[in-house]
């Protein structure tokens, strides 16, 4: 129970109005709010025979269950009250105290037997309150829930190899408790002392008379057209899903909890995903298999009755049991594709969460490897912004930066399941980038070329007239010289005869 919870007084669980049976929706509150194990006990019995009396004593009360004291029957329904277990810690004690049967003023019998049967359905242990002695009125009362006794009994005394299975059968079957109180009679049979245990069990001995047959066969077709069959049918599938819904809860939340605390995303490989997805798998499967009520080596409860519980003989004898075989084998089928359906559900339910995990464990890689990527082209866009490579030759170094930013990548750790994916998206995301870088590289090529072609000529058209020139000034300078020369001889001539002349005079 919810820690330092405690019901004070009793409230109503089942309803019974106008012969019709409902929940009380608080009292439901009440029970999902009790988180740990429980131990329900259940009272039934006569009406007005303080069945209210014996559970407030397993309460340790005096008070809560109200006990009447006129010939009217004061508990109607079914009322629960939940305290703390005596004995067990961190355990629940669930009572229940059961609308009395037999009373004459409710002129619906079969009221009776829908309380009974959630009774036998609700509780861990079954309590029966008489008084005086074991009368055969109370066993006719019993018949039911003796069957249903005897049924557990055997099968709570497994073969080899069905020790587990029928530890399954009997979490969810009550055991049965007989009170007997101001009992009257000596404990003798034939003569002998005898024990309480062996006096009950005597009591309880299937007598088969002459007409025994026949009133077992009328017995089995009430049985069937009572309606009572269909109910329990409808009782186990519902318990079975509302078993298997919280084991798949459990299972499911135990999964996604040790996916959370084992996985660190991202993964460097996908297969480190599948590995852990596989290990938590196997748990899950395990707590699933542990909580739910499978029935796929559980032979049907009621199928073991109609086997077990009757002798051998002819179908022609039997033929109401054939017709209830045919209706349990009936049950069984339905209640088997129930399971794998709910089987089916609870591993859609974990291939939805594998898939989740997956999906989160792409969109980490995406992001992460996104930021380092980021990080490590930050250069190389600078570059770009500025020009750097819009120069001749600029595709080269383009080119160089890129291989640098491929190789820190490819060193960077975990990048995860996305890492080529992003590192692709990231080249096709530069496609036009190093498009244009590769058309401006040829355009300034083609440009120097022409320059230098042009260059060239000019230099040689100069180096020609540098020739020409060379040339006429040669020519000059040979007539200019020839002038000197013929000057410098007719000077030197002149010369020679002015002295001629003078030495001439001088003679």
């Amino acid at each position: 129970m919810a820690s330092g919870y405690t019901m004070m007084d009793p409230i109503c669980l089942v309803e019974n109005q106008n012969n019709q049976l409902t929940v009380n929706p608080t009292a439901l509150e009440i029970l999902d709010k009790i988180s740990q194990p429980v131990v329900v006990v259940a009272i039934a019995g006569l009406y007005r025979t303080g069945k209210s009396y014996l559970m407030n004593r397993l309460a340790g009360q005096n008070h809560g269950f109200c006990p009447g004291s006129t010939v009217w029957s004061e508990t109607m329904g079914i009322w629960m009250w939940c305290v703390p277990h005596p004995l067990k810690p961190n355990h629940a004690l669930v009572l229940l105290d059961i609308e009395g049967l037999g009373d004459v003023e409710k002129g619906y019998s079969k009221n009776d037997s829908w309380i009974f049967a959630l009774a036998v359905l609700l509780s861990s242990m079954l309590v029966y309150n008489s008084m005086g002695t074991i009368n055969h009125q109370a066993l006719e009362q019993l018949h039911y829930v003796t069957e249903l006794t005897k049924l557990i009994r055997t099968k709570s005394s497994p073969s080899s190899g069905e020790v587990g299975d029928s530890a399954m059968f009997l979490s969810f079957f009550p055991d049965f408790v007989w009170v007997v109180r101001n009992f009257t009679l000596d404990l003798k049979l034939d003569g002998c002392t005898i024990s309480k245990d062996e006096y009950l069990e005597n009591a309880l001995k299937f007598q088969v008379s002459e007409d025994g047959l026949g009133t077992l066969a009328k017995t089995d077709v009430d049985t069937i057209n009572s309606g009572v069959v269909p109910y329990l049918e409808n009782a186990v599938i519902t318990l079975a899903q509302r078993e298997n819904s919280v084991a798949v809860e459990k299972a499911a939340d135990h999964y996604s909890e040790q996916m959370a605390q084992r996985v660190s995303f991202p993964t460097h490989m996908l297969q480190e995903l599948l590995d852990l997805h596989a290990a938590c798998e196997k748990e899950t499967i395990a707590i699933f298999m542990e909580r739910s009520f499978k029935d796929d080596n559980q032979v049907f409860q009621t199928k073991l009755m109609v086997t077990s519980a009757f002798p051998s003989h002819s179908e022609t004898c039997f033929a109401p049991i054939v017709a209830m075989r045919k209706l349990f084998d009936e049950m069984e089928k339905r209640n088997q594709q129930m399971m794998e359906e709910k089987e089916k559900s609870f591993k859609g339910i974990i291939k939805k969460k594998k898939e989740n995990f997956l999906l989160k464990n792409e969109e980490e890689s995406l992001k992460y490897c996104q930021a380092q990527l980021t990080q490590l082209s930050k250069p190389l866009m600078e570059g770009i912004l500025r020009g750097t490579f819009s120069v001749p030759g600029g595709y080269i170094l383009y080119s160089g930066e890129m291989n640098k930013v491929e190789q820190s990548y490819e060193l960077v750790p975990r990048k995860g399941v996305k890492a080529m994916e992003v590192l692709q998206n990231f080249k096709q995301s530069q496609a036009a980038t190093k498009e244009s870088i590769i058309q401006a590289d040829k355009a300034l090529a083609a440009v120097e070329k022409t320059l230098k072609e042009s260059i060239g000529e000019m230099i040689e058209e100069m180096q020609k007239k540098n020739e020409q020139m060379k040339g006429e000034i040669y020519k000059i300078y040979e007539v200019k010289i020839k002038q000197l020369i013929e000057k410098m001889e007719m000077e030197k001539a002149q010369f020679m005869a002015e002295q001629e002349r003078i030495l001439n005079l001088k003679l």
